[in-house]
């Protein structure tokens, strides 16, 4: 479902979502009760009939401990696909479809497709799947700044925040960051140049762009106010070294 506007479905994907006889849907709590609204929302916009089902579901708790990050995502995804396997066995009758509604970029950073093959490795269930793809935070962004992520004979490198907490990647002009959770944007100096996005494509899209060292503390007194008043924020932004080159304003 991409970033999250119902106008951002292309037509494969509202072809799928009228294949569908059971929705799963993950119940992140009452602060993020958007991420389940929106996900209605778009199904009650484009599906033609009415026989569908949801199920609903709880995600596992994620502990973040460990220094090195990976083992505590492991071990959460590991509780995700006992859950899946469950529900995947107990919801579907033979010949039904089944579809979880993925928000954001799941070509990149969300786990449910490596989850859905490795229950297809385990052997205990048999079923096809498919990935339909939708309109990345990404592409967005860069739309709603009316700008191009890269430019031309410069490279441009996609990453997350903990990998900018030591700086602006080397060897990179341009960078997409994503999952910047602690705003790591800090640790970033220079002459850099940031387009940066929060809820973009639903009703509390906030844009900002401008000289990093102008702009910075705007972009964490909204990111504070927006955290506060939602429960959840969901952001993404592009740095660029040296400039902006057509910069698309500041709004």
């Amino acid at each position: 479902m991409g970033a999250g506007h119902p106008d951002y479905l292309t037509v494969q994907a509202i072809n799928a979502l009228n294949r569908v006889d059971v929705f799963f849907l993950v119940n992140k709590g009452t602060e993020k009760g958007d991420l389940l609204r929106i996900r209605r929302e778009i199904c009650e916009r484009f599906i033609e009939s009415s026989t569908y089902r949801w199920v609903e579901f709880a995600d596992p708790a994620r502990v973040l401990s460990d220094p090195a990050y990976t083992p505590d995502i492991r071990s959460w995804r590991e509780k995700r696909a006992l859950l899946y396997r469950s529900l995947i066995a107990d919801s579907l009758q033979d010949g039904e479809c089944g579809a979880f509604l993925v928000w954001g970029d799941p070509a990149l950073y969300d786990g449910t497709l490596a989850i859905l093959a490795g229950l297809l490795a385990e052997g205990t269930l048999a079923f096809d799947y498919e990935a339909v793809p939708g309109i990345s935070s990404m592409q967005a962004l860069a739309a709603r700044h009316r700008i191009a992520l890269n430019r031309i004979g410069e490279t441009i490198q996609i990453t997350t925040g903990r990998q900018i907490a030591g700086g602006f990647p080397e060897g990179a002009d341009s960078v997409v960051v994503l999952l910047d959770t602690k705003m790591d944007l800090r640790a970033i100096s220079g002459d850099v140049y940031i387009y940066w996005g929060a809820y973009l494509g639903t009703e509390d899209e906030v844009l900002v762009s401008g000289k990093l060292h102008e702009v910075r503390a705007d972009i964490e007194r909204i990111r504070s106010a927006k955290r506060a008043e939602k429960g959840w924020i969901m952001d993404t932004y592009l740095l660029r070294r040296n400039g902006a080159g057509n910069t698309g304003g500041n709004r």
